[in-house]
């Protein structure tokens, strides 16, 4: 093992503070890169420069502002398809959106919203099979979401906190759209009626929203009846997981405001 004398260092370090190159530091001095970027390092976390040493600011720590829109939008995500877990190897927790590849729009809507919701932090895809998952980490994700806990959604309560109902109640629309984009579609259904003794095909959409958990599906028809859109539940099978949007005025509110997954 190669050990480098004090004043080597402090040499490295001297042309490191003026803005030398780490590559050119270690060619000049004849000491390995990887040594120069670990002095660096050291030298920048004595002096309270690293850049990983503090967290971003927190909009509920720090009281950094939030961006509601976007806010209500990736919470109605991440109820739907998302969730919060911390890896092995990595000491930050992340937020991960499943977003499928069939509806590309929806994904740089999701990645989008992250980004404003977290704009200090980094924001990556990560691909799988037929989709992709849109990450973020972040130390603050149990502020922003107090909904994450042990065990599937559906099998604990969901229930919104004060300041998370105030901001849907303030943006219906994007925590609406946030659950369509999520756990629901619009689909075109039809039938058949016999006028003046033709058989006529008649075509008329709806969307559904499909989700196992109650308190989940009684947020979304919070939602509904603030922006005065009609709905009913579907029982199939003896469970009511399906929430419908059929009336015409209710399903043209929803394509002026949410729309079909693109």
């Amino acid at each position: 093992m190669n050990v480098h004398s004090t004043e080597v260092r402090q040499k490295a370090l001297t042309l490191l503070r003026g803005g030398a190159r780490n590559a050119d530091v270690a060619q000049h001095l004849h000491v390995p890169e990887g040594t120069i970027g670990y002095w660096k390092h050291l030298d920048r976390a004595r002096r309270g420069e690293c850049p990983g040493r503090h967290s971003p600011p927190c909009p509920r720590c720090d009281g950094r502002p939030l961006d509601e829109v976007a806010y209500g939008y990736l919470l109605g995500l991440y109820l739907g398809d998302g969730h919060i877990s911390r890896y092995s190897g990595h000491r930050v927790p992340n937020l991960m959106i499943t977003c499928s590849d069939a509806w590309p729009a929806v994904m740089d809507a999701c990645e989008a919203a992250m980004r404003a919701v977290f704009p200090a932090n980094s924001v990556c895809r990560v691909r799988k099979q037929g989709c992709h998952n849109v990450k973020v980490y972040s130390m603050h994700l149990s502020c922003l979401f107090p909904q994450h806990g042990p065990g599937k959604k559906h099998e604990r309560p969901i229930v919104l906190e004060p300041w998370q109902w105030a901001i849907v109640r303030d943006h219906p629309w994007e925590f609406v759209r946030g659950l369509v984009h999520s756990d629901g579609c619009r689909v075109t259904n039809w039938t058949t009626r016999t006028v003046a003794g033709e058989r006529k095909r008649y075509e008329y959409p709806r969307y559904f929203f499909c989700n196992k958990s109650d308190d989940i599906r009684g947020l979304f028809t919070d939602a509904l009846d603030l922006v005065r859109v009609e709905w009913t539940t579907l029982a199939r099978g003896g469970t009511p997981f399906t929430v419908s949007v059929a009336r015409r005025a209710s399903v043209a509110l929803m394509d002026l405001h949410v729309g079909p997954k693109r």
